[in-house]
């Protein structure tokens, strides 16, 4: 697909299990209605500054750390040409962004899901992230009440770091990420967590060269490929 058809979606993926690990698997892909017109981008950066008892000078600032990225876009909904449900239909699926998974709560670690906004090749805005802030301004209703227009504005925290290289929007389009071999770990199990379907070990064996999925050599690294195909389409 050319570039100036790119489609901006919001990918939905697993809370990490436990501190440090990346992402689990795909809970789903909303893809936007219409392209954003504007997106805005910031980071924090913190210093430190001793007061200077000089009145015509001041001390040297200190680099305390990187905050995170954060973005802010927004969402057009519109259903005036099939007056049904799908604008509150899709509001719910972008609420369900905002709350603990089931799997999380079944591990007793609550957690929402991860979310990464993807357009093109776009690799300054699209970044593993959580929500935190959605606000929903419904504009047109039908007239039994439902609501046919909506506009959501979304705001995105960087939660992690992406590794040199392993953007999930650059190089090849079929690589999203990458995965350090760990203890116990396992082609159907990495499956699971990545695409949400044990039974598709063989693309990340395929991707890696695997002859043998039981042999895993501990600290080796995965790539795992991002499985654009399955795709929901859940704002077309």
């Amino acid at each position: 697909m050319a570039q100036s058809l790119a489609r901006a979606r919001l990918v939905v993926l697993e809370p990490p299990a436990r501190v440090g690990a990346a992402p689990g698997g795909r809970i789903d892909s909303v893809r936007f209605q219409f392209n954003p017109n504007t997106l805005s981008l910031a980071k924090s950066i913190e210093w430190r500054r001793k007061p200077s008892r000089m009145a015509r000078s001041t001390s040297l600032p200190e680099f305390v750390g990187s905050g995170p990225r954060t973005l802010s876009v927004e969402i057009f909904l519109d259903a005036t040409a099939t007056h049904d449900d799908s604008v509150e239909e899709r509001v719910e699926t972008l609420l369900r962004a905002c709350v603990p998974t089931k799997q999380s709560l079944n591990r007793k670690k609550p957690a929402s899901p991860w979310v990464r906004f993807e357009w093109g090749t776009a690799s300054t805005t699209s970044f593993d992230g959580v929500l935190t802030n959605l606000s929903v301004d419904y504009a047109l209703f039908d007239v039994d009440g439902t609501p046919l227009r909506a506009k959501c504005a979304l705001s995105i925290e960087e939660a992690s770091a992406a590794t040199a290289g392993q953007n999930p929007t650059s190089g090849s389009p079929e690589t999203r990420r990458s995965h350090r071999v760990v203890a116990g770990d396992s082609l159907p199990q990495l499956a699971w967590r990545e695409y949400g379907d044990a039974t598709r070990w063989r693309v990340i064996a395929e991707a890696n060269g695997i002859d043998d999925p039981m042999v895993l050599p501990v600290g080796s690294e995965l790539l795992l490929p991002g499985g654009e195909s399955d795709d929901v389409e859940v704002l077309a």
